[in-house]
């Protein structure tokens, strides 16, 4: 896989290069990702363990948590762990599969997020024939052609990656390894692979966004055909689901739509969205929904009484 290069690893600066600080984002980043992992297990267990909870939306829910668990454990363990280190190298291939698995689960979720936004849609503008369009099986396959899509997207940021000659410059100003920052490293001409790069990430992020707020815009102005309780039900999920995708799609759309220019304040809206956005995620959806509550204590009811009877 050292293709076209004399690198065979890379040295990650990080966050920073203080050592107290260093020791500050080790405590922090542990709490965020054992948070994120708590959080989304307790939906995945949730949806799982309860009959209440069968619906197309947890279906897809499920999926969703599965690729924030995923995508955040692509970055965070190695991110603690570079920390406590002095020298934090990554070897030429493990950077590699980082590229492959933070894209592949980045866009698995995106394709998550449209199938939520399709299942709203079918649900509030066309819900006589929301068991036939959403059947099980039609949602099998959606999930199953998101899969297909992301790995898709995924080998292309490979084949990108892979094109790039390195030829001795192996400081990456940043805690992963990303396209962006190793353009930067390229001892050649990068403006077709950058424009490749944002023609394919890019273009992933800013249509799907605007594909996500076009599709809640028409389903929020059904609404008012509907009645008050109606209403108040499906604006609230719809609110969780719009605020997800704006806190998830601001930070992705800043840094994959624009000219290979990094700022300082990049490696921050990257923690923004592979450690933040997995971690707000559950409590969203727990917060702001009423079924997944009370699935949540009937949980932890059975929990309690089967340990009591021990």
């Amino acid at each position: 896989m050292k293709l076209n290069n004399n690198v065979t690893e890379f040295i990650l600066l990080g966050l920073t290069q203080d050592p107290v600080r260093k020791k500050i984002v080790f405590v922090t980043f542990l709490l965020l990702y054992l948070g994120t992992l708590l959080g989304n297990f307790l939906i995945i267990t949730t949806i799982k363990t309860s009959r209440a909870l069968e619906g197309p939306m947890y279906f897809f829910l499920f999926h969703l948590s599965l690729s924030d668990t995923c995508f955040s454990t692509s970055i965070a363990p190695r991110m603690i762990m570079d920390a406590l280190l002095k020298k934090t190298a990554i070897s030429f291939n493990e950077c590699i599969v980082q590229v492959f698995s933070f894209h592949f689960f980045g866009c698995l979720e995106i394709f998550i997020l449209i199938l939520m936004a399709v299942d709203r849609y079918v649900a509030i503008c066309k819900p006589l024939h929301y068991t036939t369009i959403m059947s099980h099986r039609v949602c099998c396959v959606l999930v199953a052609v998101a899969w297909v899509g992301s790995c898709v997207h995924s080998l292309a940021q490979i084949f990108l990656a892979l094109s790039l000659p390195f030829c001795g410059p192996n400081v990456i100003d940043h805690y992963l390894c990303d396209l962006q920052p190793l353009l930067k490293l390229a001892c050649a001409d990068t403006y077709v692979t950058n424009l490749l790069l944002v023609s394919n990430s890019g273009a992933i992020c800013t249509v799907s966004f605007a594909v996500l707020m076009v599709s809640y815009v028409v389903i929020l102005h059904s609404l008012r055909n509907h009645s008050a309780e109606g209403r108040r039900k499906a604006l609230s999920t719809c609110i969780s689901h719009i605020i997800v995708v704006i806190l998830f799609f601001g930070p992705c759309i800043f840094i994959y739509t624009r000219p290979a220019t990094t700022f300082p304040m990049d490696k921050m809206i990257a923690v923004f969205y592979t450690l933040g956005t997995p971690l707000i995620n559950p409590l969203i959806y727990t917060l702001r929904n009423a079924e997944v509550k009370n699935a949540m204590r009937k949980l932890w009811s059975k929990k309690v009484i089967s340990d009591d009877k021990r």
